[in-house]
């Protein structure tokens, strides 16, 4: 039986919670949480990236949100295991509602076992060789005419780099850097980008931050294809392909930062293209 059509993330949310999608997620308990700080500075950049997480395991799978620097304190990896992911499902936190939603959502529905879910493989290497091949996959998702103007919601410099390489012109936006690794402005208001914007990638921070809705709304109602690249939430934004997202490529945890080994990501297409700039087959 197909599920609800999700509008926003709070509507998936009470679908879960009223049964829609798979077992009551009060039967569910998280075995263990963890709370990381992670940060990054590829060879040749200037950008030291730092990454918060909120990470909960459930039987053989993990769900994960981004969070912002100072959200959440540690006493949440003490507090959220052994309680039921119903139950974190309502906490007060943005961040570990969405990890208890990925969870869950990944509980029911392996990426690994999902239908259109197409294995796209990181080789073994440096963290810039793994970026690289990352963030190339993600842009394989646009199929994009010379010009075309791509709104980036979340910049890291690879993926601002493989836009380019594939014609686009990058229009970055994030709240927590001002300049690309090559100097190119960075605004901190979306709506800057998303309006002159032929298509739009946006990450799994949107989820956690509270802006995922409005992007999606606003892809949605411009008809604007939708690219969601996402290591924290993949589970989630998974929900909302043929929804207003076009294509997703979900990299579950453990992310490949934290890897050198080869490792899995797993790359999704609509099953309903938005017309224009992204379709249902890779380029």
């Amino acid at each position: 039986m197909p599920h609800p059509e999700p509008r926003t993330v709070a509507a998936l949310t009470d679908a879960v919670l009223a049964g829609a999608h798979g077992p009551d997620p009060h039967t569910l308990h998280v075995t263990s949480a963890f709370r990381l700080y992670h940060t990054t500075r590829l060879a040749g950049g200037d950008a030291t990236y730092h990454n918060h997480y909120v990470v909960l395991r459930t039987g053989p799978v993990f769900g994960a949100s981004a969070f912002e620097a100072g959200e959440l304190g540690p006493d949440i990896c003490e507090n959220a295991s052994g309680r039921s992911l119903g139950a974190l499902l309502r906490h007060p936190a943005t961040p570990v509602r969405i990890a208890a939603l990925d969870a869950y959502l990944s509980h029911v529905l392996p990426h690994r076992d999902a239908p259109g879910a197409e294995p796209v493989p990181l080789p073994a290497g440096t963290p810039e060789v793994r970026a690289r091949a990352r963030d190339a996959a993600v842009a394989s998702l646009l199929d994009i005419a010379p010009g075309a103007k791509v709104a980036l919601i979340g910049v890291v410099d690879p993926l601002v780099a493989a836009i380019h390489e594939r014609g686009g012109v990058c229009l970055p936006c994030d709240l927590n850097r001002r300049t690309t690794q090559w100097g190119d402005p960075i605004s901190d208001d979306m709506t800057d980008v998303l309006a002159p914007a032929d298509a739009v990638v946006a990450t799994g921070m949107t989820l956690s931050n509270g802006t995922f809705d409005l992007v999606l709304e606003h892809c949605r109602d411009q008809d604007v294809p939708l690219v969601v690249y996402a290591q924290t939430g993949s589970a989630v934004a998974r929900a909302f392909l043929s929804h207003g997202v076009t294509a997703l490529n979900a990299e579950p945890f453990p992310f490949s930062q934290f890897s050198a080994e080869p490792t899995l990501m797993h790359r999704y297409r609509s099953a309903r293209p938005a017309p224009g700039t992204v379709d249902g087959v890779a380029p």
